[in-house]
Order: structure tokens, then C-alpha cells, then sequence
């Protein structure tokens, strides 16, 4: 969900970086404490600007079912990731363990922090690529000119 603490899916950002993620091949694990699955594959299966209308599922419906699957435990969808988004300012995703997490993911393990709500520091200390909305790269990742 896009607003804090609500099961609101509207105008949120994170319909786009999956529907970014799926053109790009990627299979993608999606966890929200508030937004049922069948919300999920609406969502991300309405052409744009139209997911707020009640209306069937679109021609993609295979494609989206094939590739997106919704879990009920935050540490279930981090499982053999290879990065992780962050794309809510719910409390309970600062309160994560994120060593269990890395540990379950593939190496390199990234984390993408939309909202600028993580600890970036502790992350890195973990092992985690950080990269966070509006905040400098890893020096290593940036280029020298």
C-alpha cells in the first residue's frame, strides 16, 4: 500500500517499479501486511490510471499470474531475492530482521529503499547494495570521471 497503514493501492508508485520489473523479465515476490492478493494482480494487470475501476482482469492476466506471487510473510519474499524494495512507510519494515533476510537472498543482495525509511548504514554493514531514493550511490558504484 502505498499510504501508511491503509490497504490503499491508489496512485501508489510500487504498481509501476513491478510493472517495470516484469518487462524486464524479473519474477517478482510482493508482500503487503494490507493489500489482499487478488488486489495485487488487479493492480497490476489494469492498464494505467484505470486500476481504481472495478472491471475484469486484462490480456496480461497470464503473464502477471506467471510471474508475480503475493506472500504473507515478509521474509518469505526475501527467499532466494536478489533485491528487495521497499516502497511503503509502514513502521514494521524498519523493524525487520534484515540479517535473516540477507541471509536468505542471493549474493549480491541489493535493497531499494523508496521511501528513505531504513537505516542504510546498518544495511550496509550487513552486506547489503543500498540505494536509496535521492541519496548518493555506494562509492563503489559510482563513477569516477
Amino acid at each position: 500500500a502505498f499510504k501508511k497503514d491503509t490497504g490503499d493501492t491508489r496512485e501508489t508508485p510500487a504498481i509501476d517499479v513491478c510493472r517495470g520489473l516484469l518487462a524486464d523479465g524479473a519474477k517478482c515476490v510482493v508482500y503487503d501486511p494490507k493489500v489482499t492478493p487478488i488486489q495485487v494482480f488487479r493492480d497490476l494487470s489494469a492498464p494505467k490510471f484505470e486500476w481504481d475501476r472495478p472491471h475484469g482482469w486484462s490480456k496480461s492476466e497470464t503473464h502477471i499470474t506467471e510471474n508475480v506471487q503475493v506472500v504473507a510473510d515478509p521474509y518469505a519474499c526475501a527467499e532466494g531475492a536478489h533485491g528487495i524494495c521497499v516502497l511503503t512507510e509502514w513502521s514494521e519494515f524498519k523493524s525487520y530482521d534484515y540479517q535473516r533476510l540477507y541471509d536468505s537472498m542471493v549474493k549480491p543482495a541489493f535493497i531499494f529503499d523508496g521511501r528513505n525509511v531504513l537505516d542504510h548504514e546498518a544495511l550496509r554493514s550487513i552486506g547489503f547494495i543500498v540505494y536509496a531514493l535521492g541519496k548518493p550511490l555506494d562509492p563503489f558504484l559510482q563513477k569516477s570521471y
